[in-house]
């Protein structure tokens, strides 16, 4: 009996290689995945990112939590299972961008350890860079922009990450951010001091 996997014939050996496409652009591809609480700066660091490396000719993509569950994930909840699968996806879309050569620019809380080693197995090791934008909950709860943490503590949404659910900070980040006291410039220029020379090519 056969199933409907019998049936697919993938073209990847044939079509142009992720080098081919590096060499036109100029520039070395990878995933900067940057994790940490809701309201860290995830996305504000990401856009400020990309800006900066937008100047130097990278050419770049963001992708960010809240566009991807609007779009390609908008039939996800914040199940366990939907965790691992919106994470899932993301990875497989990022592999996409990283085999046209594109750098990627990820902002997703990403909770675990397990979802973020999920990603970075469908990436590769070493295309994976972990980013840690580590911004005190207090402070995340401070800023509440989208008053996500207001209705938590209200009992209105469930498994919110940092007030009933768990986030677990990376172990071993390519980089880790401490916000606090820092501008988004300050925290733009240390991460692009980092990657810059991983991507820009000779």
């Amino acid at each position: 009996m056969t199933t409907h996997q019998d049936n697919i014939f993938p073209v990847f050996d044939s079509i142009l290689q992720r080098k081919d496409k590096e060499s036109l652009l100029r520039q070395k591809a990878v995933v900067i995945w940057l994790t940490g609480l809701s309201g860290s700066g995830k996305t504000t660091i990401a856009i400020g990112l990309e800006k900066a490396l937008n100047s130097q000719g990278i050419l770049t993509q963001v992708l960010d939590g809240d566009n991807i569950r609007a779009g390609i994930n908008n039939n996800l909840g914040f199940s366990e299972d939907d965790r691992k699968e919106n994470i899932r996806r993301i990875a497989e879309v990022s592999k996409l961008f990283l085999n046209c050569g594109v750098v990627t620019i990820n902002c997703f809380v990403s909770p675990t350890n397990e979802i973020r080693q999920q990603a970075k197995e469908i990436i590769g090791a070493e295309d994976f860079l972990e980013v840690f934008i580590n911004t005190p909950l207090e402070i995340c709860e401070q800023r509440d922009v989208k008053g996500l943490y207001k209705k938590a503590r209200a009992g209105e949404i469930k498994d919110f990450t940092g007030i009933n659910a768990p986030f677990e900070a990376p172990t071993h980040p390519f980089l880790a951010i401490k916000t606090e006291g820092k501008t988004v410039e300050q925290s733009v220029k240390e991460i692009l001091n980092k990657v810059l020379p991983l991507i820009k090519a000779n």
